[in-house]
């Protein structure tokens, strides 16, 4: 079998595990799920490019997500997102592994592919997060070939799922590939390895452009709550303890997102011992790829920022002290990626050994061990993830706010950031009308998180929720208070009836799922937004950068164009007479 044929059984059989993953999720309609958020008939707007004033973490993953929903329909364009997502990442965990045999290199790509780090991402709804995780194995490989011819080009050309992802994929893409170029052997020593993390810190930096921009020039900065990160630093979600379920790839902050069945001690202690043989097998025997020096200290670097929030919070919280920009660590679980990429390889290489012994039940066993261990994860994570359709209401609350000239924003009640909709089946997801409607709308954007000592609610980021706050809070905002704000229409998406406007506001719908309510004599809108001008231009360049890292003919993201040589089986030990 020639390596064509060996990517395409990989993305074969990473498209097989997405379809098993995704079950009733692959129906007509929406899968909503925390921070997946996916709407009919997306439209570029404002805040599709972080014009709005708010945190552009949406950026540039809904400007994606809404030029797939010109060519295909909306729902459907989902599904191909979260179904590449696993094709990715099998193909991509497969390729890494040096054999040119099928069975290995299939374990990788299982392994990879169907773990509780991607359950858990997966039920967070944290879907741009899972396209950097799946092409970093392409990464790790770009990263080490740097030196190489083109090898730039090939390095944008990885990292260009993460930028699709946005801030926190590209944030852990970025950081991989860093540690890589620092440590993997190449040209010139020091010197080289220095031009070559130079060389990932502009890539990064210039793909980062389109989220960066918008956040930099937002008018409140950039956000950083220190007191946040005992909130979402890592927790324990098996009997090992926090620093056992990271190194077991999962250890999520929110417990609700953790699959039916996962941490079982039973289970459990076999996975572990399946993690701890696929790492020492990594050790011993993945000995030949440049990059393997680099992606052992990538993955360290993971773990021990991962580990960071869980067992030093207060030096977490002082950095992010210092500058508000280190918030990005604070949900510390993504950043085990880098060692799910060590581990996927070295469960590959430990079956290679066995195929080579001649002990082919061993390799199918290490294909298949991933998915006996997580069963739940199939058919949408045991019928957590299905389609649904958004209520008539929602239609027809669009229809007559689009069809209105007037200018004005729209505000929804009740104040909170999630919600749980009787048509969603309860499950909970941030509330979808910023992306439905095509005008601004404000909503609740603090986060409340229960711990053990009750709820802890981490500040609003945007401006206008915080000066509506007050009034919205009450869940009868004066119409004075809306209309010197800008708020042209009050939208009630839950708890219809016990909410509305307080004073002369004109219901203009009322149903089962949604109330509308217009208000008239609405002032001109405060002026919170972000200068266009420099966000075009961080589009631009960041556009011609991806444009030029194509030019090169036959661009491709399988492993051997991206500067890896030719893989090759691990060579027999050598026998003592």
């Amino acid at each position: 079998m020639n390596e064509r044929a060996r990517h395409l059984v990989a993305a074969l059989t990473g498209l097989g595990l997405g379809l098993a993953a995704l079950g009733p999720g692959l129906a007509p309609g929406f899968v909503l799920s925390y921070d997946m958020v996916f709407v009919p008939d997306p439209a570029f707007t404002a805040l599709t490019f972080g014009l709005t004033g708010i945190v552009p973490r949406h950026v540039p993953s809904d400007a994606f997500a809404t030029a797939l929903a010109t060519v295909l329909p909306a729902d459907a364009a989902q599904k191909l997102v979260l179904l590449a997502i696993f094709v990715m990442a099998c193909t991509a965990a497969a390729s890494l592994v040096p054999t040119t045999r099928l069975l290995p290199r299939l374990a990788a790509g299982v392994c990879y592919a169907w773990n509780p780090f991607v359950a858990e991402r997966l039920l967070l709804g944290q879907w741009a997060l899972l396209l950097g995780y799946a092409a970093l194995p392409w990464v790790v490989a770009a990263a080490a070939g740097l030196h190489d011819p083109g090898g730039g080009r090939r390095l944008v050309r990885a990292l260009l799922p993460a930028a699709v992802g946005g801030f926190a994929a590209l944030a852990v893409s970025a950081l991989t590939a860093l540690a890589v170029a620092l440590v993997s052997p190449g040209r010139d020593g020091v010197r080289g390895r220095a031009v070559g993390a130079a060389r990932v810190v502009g890539a990064a930096a210039v793909l980062s452009l389109p989220w960066l921009v918008p956040g930099v020039l937002r008018p409140a900065g950039v956000p950083g709550d220190g007191s946040a990160v005992g909130l979402f630093a890592a927790r324990a979600d098996t009997p090992f303890g926090t620093l056992g379920s990271l190194l077991l790839l999962g250890g999520v902050w929110n417990g609700e997102t953790v699959p039916d069945g996962y941490g079982a001690p039973v289970t459990a202690t076999i996975w572990l011992a399946v993690v701890v043989a696929a790492l020492a097998a990594y050790w011993k025997w993945c000995r030949e790829p440049r990059w393997r020096r680099g992606l052992t200290a990538a993955a360290a670097a993971g773990f021990a920022v991962a580990a960071l929030g869980a067992v030093a919070a207060p030096a977490l919280e002082g950095v992010i002290g210092l500058w508000p920009g280190f918030a990005v660590f604070r949900d510390g679980q993504q950043y085990a990626a880098p060692l799910a990429v060590a581990v996927a390889v070295g469960l590959g290489t430990a079956a290679d050994r066995a195929a080579e012994a001649r002990l082919p039940g061993v390799a199918v066993a290490a294909v298949a061990v991933p998915v006996i261990l997580l069963p739940t994860l199939a058919w949408g994570a045991a019928g957590e993830l299905r389609a649904v359709r958004y209520p008539d209401d929602w239609a027809r609350a669009r229809q007559i706010i689009h069809a209105d000239p007037a200018e004005g924003d729209v505000l929804v009640l009740p104040w909170a950031a999630y919600r749980s909709y009787p048509w969603n089946d309860g499950r909970r997801v941030l509330d979808p009308l910023p992306r439905y409607l095509h005008r601004r709308v404000i909503v609740d954007d603090a986060v409340s998180v229960g711990t053990a000592g009750g709820t802890t609610t981490v500040a609003p980021e945007d401006p206008r929720a915080v000066r509506l706050a007050p009034a919205a809070r009450t869940g009868a905002p004066p119409v004075e208070t809306l209309r010197a704000e800008g708020i042209r229409y009050v939208v009630v998406d839950a708890e219809i009836g016990s909410q509305r406007p307080s004073g002369p506001a004109v219901e203009v719908l009322r149903g089962p799922d949604l109330a509308v309510y217009r208000i008239d004599g609405t002032a001109a809108s405060p002026g919170d937004g972000v200068p266009v001008a420099p966000v075009v231009a961080g589009w631009a360049i960041a556009s011609l950068v991806v444009f030029w890292s194509f030019l090169a003919t036959g661009t491709t993201l399988s492993l051997p164009l991206l500067g890896s040589t030719k893989p090759r089986s691990i060579p027999p030990r050598r026998r003592t007479p």
